[in-house]
């Protein structure tokens, strides 16, 4: 199919010289600031380029023309071009092309008459990227800062008051003495002694606020973010897909991607925002310093102000547990060579019973004498000193947090910030489009149906009717009920459902690996492999599960984030907060599951000799070390949480964003000739850089990365007191690494209000809590803790613990092993009788053989009497501390009751010189009119009192008070 070409739709033209645009940080005057630029692909129908090509022209809407010539000149030729009838044949990309077109031309207008200012450059290629740029002016800057209700600093100046006391003091000299490592940026507010008063925008107000230069006033992640809230509600034209905004455009292909740009490069010379923070806090170097906070809220926004602030405060308290987990660990190497029960493993030959069956020979307990030592280091009576406080610690975290929270909302002003409206998902509007429409569909069969069977004569009637009719049923629809998600609820749960099934399967999978990897090499004839057995197969298999981790992690991300979409959440609020419950709970089974085996499972229910549990058939289920299954706990904590830092939270994030910047490089090396510039290449702009950029995905990731490590760290730290001290090398890299991510490699993300983080504090309150839980029965029934303080005060005839060792093993005579199960070769001179495994059971000789003895019983109670005591107590302390700290620090309570008493009276103030204003103007006109009642004249509105006076108007009868 032929069509003529039809010439482009132009608004204004300026001359295609060299521009003014600051490395593409403003319009080609010079003057106007790009706020945002959107991005879209493009392709031409014919390689024959307009004469607009060869002038270098550029389309501005909403912008005053430079060169009206040169516009007269382009029309006249466009209009010479359409006349000669240029033919070209329309295949279906081109139709869908033109069709994205269309929409980019209608939502640009659309943008135009919301008052944004819009400058592109002309499409030169056959197919390419081109870029709209927008500007926001001062007129439409002020109407959404002021529908925003975004709060600005007014004129008036308040002094803020400063504590006296002993604190203060020691605050002082301690900022004295950290002064070197302060970042070198220009703070938000030079004095801190002094702070303006703040005041939601209104342009009835305009005279309160401290404006000295409308370019400026509003910084540009504020502009970024008033011009992101235009693009959200603004339409072009519905067509099939039923919904509006840029999220919607985006989705169906018609630009590629929005965002606001960084501030200039962070190479050059030229000192900006971007730079400072490079300089100060986006490199390696700068890890000693602390974190611009300020400043990095004002460059991306207060939602990533938080999540920096947040991970900052969590580092900090790492400090203090990192030097107790030492201590913990010193004091486990200072008293190794006194503790008894490891000394009598070494030095008593205790011939136990085989590991295997037929092939492991009995050996000495002697040989296991360094696992014993390794696991006294963490197996001590101080570990349990170290859960208590790191069950408080987390307690006085979160408060601590809570209250730097309040301190940093009441800084950037958001102590009165209020939930926003959101918009509903293009997603959402979508299926409700479709729904509506389906329903529409319905109902017009059912009346087609009964309308056949009556008469003709009023057919007319009848169809305005039912368009009335299909109409009203599609608008009573408002929102989706909870019977269009039912399908997606019930493929979330069985898909979770599903995942958990997986992972224990991955586990499963592993034990069964360790223990045929355990029979096959006792079966090797080579001495030195039988004599490592354990630490050969226990260092794989924690190696395997660290893999199965590490894959399927990047696998539960993306199936946490496709449920959520088929569930059709309504806004982005909900969809973030669902995505994040579930993401949390596949990835916490899946990083903690094999941890929780060892802890709570390994070994409990392995039988006894002669009487074991067998997995199919042949292969008998695991036990503990000789010295308990606390050290094994250790290393498999240690060696997760270590290769998931390194690997996962440091290789990633610095090798995948390169290997995709490598994979552009690549293909733009590859690209076609006629695809490339057919005029002189123009040097990058800014706009161009950024695109070339990552794009920023949400901090969904970088909160889950520290969650996880979070758990890590309180959990389990009852056998691994040094997590806390790797916790904290690892973020004082993710610090940086982040800032890095941020500043260099990803594009510039919206600024995000926010007074919180969300739904992330509950995560990290409850995962305190549990913690505590956890750490109870880590001492209880892990760790040897318990039986050593039964066996001292209940059964020690010195009250010491001599003899330890030699009561927690039991008696089995070797006659009874089943047959076929007995060593087949053994390398011990002397004939075996007896051997003795781990175990509370009665000896062969009493009259109830292999049963649960006393001592049994006696150590579950008191295991249990732990657990209950533990829990309550660290509860209790950690609700008391709860209690003892309030929420909001005393001097920014106090400091908000004077901002809003000034503020009043600032309004007050305002109101009574309206009044004394409108008294002199009528005491001025008291001649020309007689005299007024003074008793029944009311002062005017505010409304009233910012119109002009004139002598013929009256005074309004009406009173209105301003609230504040």
């Amino acid at each position: 199919m032929l069509q003529p070409i039809k010439p482009p739709v132009l608004n204004n033209f300026i001359d295609g010289e060299q521009p003014n645009t600051r490395n593409g940080l403003y319009f080609r005057d010079g003057k106007r600031k790009v706020d945002y630029v959107l991005a879209y692909n493009y392709r031409t129908h014919v390689s024959v380029k307009s004469a607009l090509v060869s002038q270098g022209l550029a389309v501005i809407s909403n912008g005053s023309s430079v060169n009206p010539e040169g516009k007269d000149q382009v029309q006249t030729q466009q209009s010479s071009q359409h006349e000669q009838g240029l033919v070209m044949e329309v295949a279906p990309q081109d139709v869908l092309e033109d069709d994205r077109r269309s929409r980019r031309e209608a939502f640009q207008r659309k943008l135009v008459e919301a008052g944004l200012e819009i400058e592109s450059d002309e499409e030169n290629k056959n197919q390419g990227t081109g870029f709209i740029r927008i500007h926001a002016p001062w007129h439409t800057l002020s109407r959404e800062a002021e529908f925003l209700k975004i709060k600005v600093p007014t004129k008036n100046v308040y002094e803020v008051k400063e504590e006296s006391g002993i604190i203060t003091a020691l605050n002082k000299v301690w900022h004295k003495i950290t002064k070197p490592f302060e970042p070198k940026v220009q703070h938000v507010e030079n004095d801190t002694k002094t702070k303006h008063i703040s005041y939601d925008f209104s342009r009835e107000k305009i005279h309160l606020y401290n404006i000295k230069d409308k370019e400026t006033f509003f910084n540009s992640a504020t502009r970024s973010r008033i011009v992101y809230e235009i693009l959200k509600v603004t339409g072009s034209t519905k067509g099939q897909y039923g919904s509006t905004g840029i999220a919607a455009l985006i989705a169906n292909g018609t630009y590629d991607s929005a965002y606001p740009l960084h501030e200039g490069n962070y190479e050059g010379d030229e000192v900006n925002e971007r730079k400072m923070l490079h300089e100060e806090w986006a490199r390696y170097g700068a890890f000693y310093k602390y974190q611009p906070i300020d400043l990095i809220r004002k460059y991306f926004g207060e939602n990533i102000g938080l999540y920096f602030a947040w991970l900052g405060v969590y580092t900090e308290f790492l400090i203090p547990a990192s030097v107790v987990g030492i201590i913990v660990f010193l004091y486990g190497c200072a008293t190794l060579d006194t503790n008894i029960p490891s000394l009598e493993m070494c030095e008593h030959n205790f011939t136990m019973c085989p590991l295997c069956d037929q092939f492991c020979d009995y050996w000495n307990l002697s040989t296991a004498c360094s696992t014993a030592k390794a696991s006294h280091l963490f197996d001590n009576p101080a570990t349990v000193f170290f859960s208590v406080f790191m069950a408080l610690w987390a307690t006085m975290f979160l408060e601590h947090w809570k209250r730097r929270q309040m301190s940093l909302c009441y800084q950037w002003d958001l102590t009165g910030l209020e939930e926003e409206e959101e918009h509903p998902r293009p997603e959402y509007e979508t299926k409700l489009f479709q729904k509506n429409r389906k329903k529409g569909k319905q109902k017009n069969r059912k009346r087609s149906k009964t309308e056949a069977k009556e008469e003709n004569r009023d057919s007319g009637k009848n169809k305005w009717r039912e368009t009335v009719l299909s109409t009203m049923g599609e608008e009573s629809l408002e929102k989706l009920t909870w019977r269009d998600r039912i399908p997606g609820y019930f493929i979330g749960l069985s898909s979770v459902l599903f995942m958990f099934g997986l992972t224990f399967s991955a586990v499963f999978g592993v034990i069964v690996y360790r223990i045929t990897m355990s029979a096959i090499m006792a079966m090797s004839s080579n001495p030195s492999t039988r004599a490592n057995v354990r630490v050969t197969v226990t260092s794989t298999a924690v190696i395997i599960n660290l893999v199965v981790i590490l894959i399927l992690d990047e696998i539960y991300g993306a199936v946490a984030k496709w449920l959520t979409e088929i569930e059709i959440p309504k806004t982005e609020k909900s969809f973030e907060e669902r995505l994040i419950v579930k993401s949390f709970l596949l990835k916490f089974m899946n990083a903690y599951a094999p941890i929780f085996y060892v802890a709570f499972f390994k070994g409990r229910f392995m039988g006894r000799p002669g009487d074991y549990v067998y997995v199919f058939d042949n292969y008998r289920m695991e036990e503990c070390a000789p010295g308990g299954c606390l050290i094994e706990l250790c290393i498999q904590l240690s060696i997760i949480m270590l290769g998931k830092q390194l690997i996962q939270n440091n290789l990633f994030e610095i090798g995948i964003p390169k290997l995709k910047k490598l994979h552009r490089k690549l293909k733009d090396k590859g690209t076609k000739p006629e695809e490339s510039n057919t005029n002189q290449t123009r040097p990058p702009q800014q706009w161009d850089l950024d695109y070339n950029l990552e794009p920023f995905t949400g901090l969904t990731p970088e909160y889950m990365e520290m969650i996880i490590q979070f758990g890590f760290v309180t959990l389990f730290v009852a056998s691994f007191p040094l997590a806390p001290l790797f916790a904290l090398l690892n973020n004082v890299i993710e610090i940086r690494l982040d800032a890095k991510k941020f500043v260099t490699e990803l594009r510039r993300p919206n600024a995000v209000r926010a007074k919180s983080i969300g739904i992330w504090y509950n995560i990290l309150s409850g995962m305190g809590k549990f913690s505590v839980i956890i750490n109870a029965f880590v001492i209880s029934f892990t760790s040897d803790f318990i039986p050593r303080l039964v066996y001292q005060y209940l059964y020690s005839e010195t009250g010491t613990m001599d003899g330890f060792i030699d009561h927690t093993l039991s008696h089995f005579n070797v006659s009874h092993f089943k047959p076929g199960s007995a060593p087949v070769f053994s390398e011990f001179h002397k004939q075996i009788v007896i051997c003795r495994y781990r175990d509370y059971r009665e000896p062969p000789w009493s009259s109830n053989p292999y049963e649960f003895s006393k001592q049994y019983w006696s150590v579950l109670a008191a295991r249990l009497a732990f657990v209950i005591l533990f829990q309550n107590l660290v509860m209790l302390l950690s609700e008391g501390l709860d209690w003892m700290i309030p929420d909001i620090p005393k001097d920014i309570s106090e400091q908000i009751k004077k901002e809003k008493t000034l503020m009043v009276d600032v309004f007050l103030k305002e109101e009574h010189e309206k009044l004394q204003l409108i008294q002199n103007f009528l005491k001025k006109d008291q001649p020309a009119q007689p005299k007024p009642n003074l008793k029944t004249l009311a002062p005017r509105s505010r409304a009233s009192s910012l119109c002009q006076f004139s002598p013929e108007k009256k005074p309004s009868h009406g009173t209105q008070h301003t609230d504040v």
